[in-house]
């Protein structure tokens, strides 16, 4: 069973799934930082651009956003299911005109200067499906199982949406990756819940001006209900009673069953700090993460890939070497597992377990990193091992990994992960004087540079520094300057 937590502030909310007493899952939203995909809007048309087959939109924000063309899809019609007698495609000036109200969703946020970008097509995200309320037909997600599986979730499907229909428009839905498994009862909740989302956008664009916000995505709070709770979920507990009363207002619409697992958190300790999860965040962003036994993970996050590499480090409690190595992997199996959900880590891992000789061993090991990865709720997809003893798996990425979130680059190195040494730092300055010296004939040439630079030049290279000087004929002085980090100095010529 698992306890999912919630710490609410008007700036950030943050999400903790516990397992027995360790965090699995941690979720972070922040007030400033919510797009605007998703939304959905009463726009009205302001301009029509014949030229770019485009037109803009006013949906109420400060820039008017932009439809283009092959986003259009008026009466559950696509552009390319408008043609004239000559077999063209209708332009956009035939489909839309100025001051027309159409409804429609925000499909990539504002960037700089450009206003978002809209579509007609309406896509209403839920647990397991996808509602399009527009069209008619289901849509199975690629990536679920063999034909025989996909004909008969379609099948399924289709006994579903046509029960409970009350105005004859069943709507379109697509199954989710994470619907592969879902009950009849899970799939029937969810499109209640996704029809009864459409009917109130419908009803407000009857009867708001153009502008209004119909729709926004929910936020992370109420998405604990719709997509992380589930039978394993012991309890919600949320710690701000204005949260808790619109969860539960929520809840008791769309989701009566997570509903009842819905508690007020009144404790005077912080919520997150009564359970150590600041600590589990502090560690979730470390590159080292140490294992009971002894042994360790090395957690290296690149642009291309993520690598993650066992070590034994002083476990040697096991019998002999080889059993040493198999325990060590088999946590780390766990480990791992573990660390992908904390993190938040998508795209690309390799794993780089510690070399096994026996096959019974490499057998063991993947089979339990793939049962701890089936607990998942994000895609993944793991190879065996390889000839090089790796492990390959991708896992899908749904939103910023947890260190790209909290963290920046560091100003410093530059996201190197290391300096330049103060030694380097005086042989780099010593060259500059010397390049500067055969350009310009200044009176005095002052370094300003870390105190540590500068301690290092009237030290252990004052030598060094007093023959330059000497060469050059000119005088060198020093400047230590507090602020300055070590790689930064500058060459002042007097």
């Amino acid at each position: 069973m698992e306890d999912i937590l919630i710490n609410w502030t008007p700036q950030e909310t943050r999400v903790a799934v516990v397992e027995n007493g360790a965090v699995q899952e941690l979720h972070i939203e922040r007030t400033l930082e919510r797009g605007l995909v998703g939304n959905v809007y009463l726009g009205k048309v302001a301009r029509v651009l014949p030229g770019m087959q485009s037109a803009f939109i006013d949906i109420g924000l400060e820039r008017a956003a932009f439809l283009h063309v092959a986003d259009l899809h008026l009466n559950g019609v696509s552009p390319r299911g408008h043609h004239g007698e000559s077999g063209q495609a209708t332009p956009i000036e035939r489909l839309v005109y100025e001051g027309q109200a159409l409804t429609v969703q925000v499909i990539k946020d504002p960037i700089g200067t450009k206003g978002a970008r809209l579509s007609t097509q309406i896509s209403i995200a839920g647990r397991l499906l996808v509602h399009l309320p527009q069209d008619n037909h289901i849509g199975i997600s690629q990536k679920i199982g063999s034909p025989e599986a996909r004909d008969a979730l379609r099948a399924r499907m289709q006994t579903l949406v046509s029960a409970g229909v009350q105005d004859g428009n069943t709507g379109g839905f697509i199954l989710r990756t994470n619907a592969e498994e879902a009950s009849d009862e899970e799939l029937g909740a969810d499109i209640a819940y996704l029809r009864k989302t459409w009917a109130s956008i419908r009803e407000k664009s009857l009867r708001l001006p153009p502008g209004s916000l119909l729709f926004q995505d929910l936020s992370l709070v109420e998405r604990v209900l719709r997509d992380l709770a589930s039978e394993r979920t012991n309890s919600i507990r949320i710690d701000a009673k204005l949260q808790y009363d619109v969860v539960r207002q929520f809840g008791e619409t769309y989701m009566p069953a997570a509903t009842a697992k819905l508690e007020l958190y009144r404790g005077e300790r912080p919520i997150f700090d009564l359970n150590n999860i600041d600590a589990e965040i502090a560690r979730a962003l470390a590159r080292r993460v140490d294992l009971k036994s002894g042994g360790y993970l090395i957690i290296d996050q690149t642009e291309a890939m993520t690598t993650i590499d066992v070590n034994t480090g002083g476990f040697v409690g096991a019998r002999n070497f080889d059993d040493t190595i198999f325990k060590t992997n088999l946590e780390a199996a766990g480990a791992i597992a573990r660390q992908l959900r904390l993190r938040n880590l998508g795209g690309i891992i390799i794993v780089d377990f510690i070399d096994m000789t026996r096959e019974e061993h490499k057998t063991a090991v993947l089979q339990e990193f793939r049962k701890q990865l089936n607990r998942d709720r994000t895609k993944v997809t793991v190879g065996g091992f390889t000839q090089l003893g790796l492990v390959e798996l991708t896992r899908k990425r749904t939103r910023e990994s947890l260190a790209r979130m909290l963290c920046e680059p560091c100003p410093t190195c530059e996201a190197r992960g290391q300096v330049k040494t103060a030694r380097s730092i005086c042989y780099e300055i010593m060259r500059e004087i010397l390049r500067e010296s055969r350009q310009f004939n200044p009176r005095e040439f002052r370094v300003v540079a870390a105190a540590n630079v500068v301690e290092m030049l009237l030290d252990e290279e004052s030598q060094h520094l007093a023959g330059l000087s000497d060469f050059i004929g000119k005088p060198i002085s020093l400047t230590a300057e507090p602020t300055n980090q070590t790689e930064h100095y500058d060459i002042v010529l007097m």
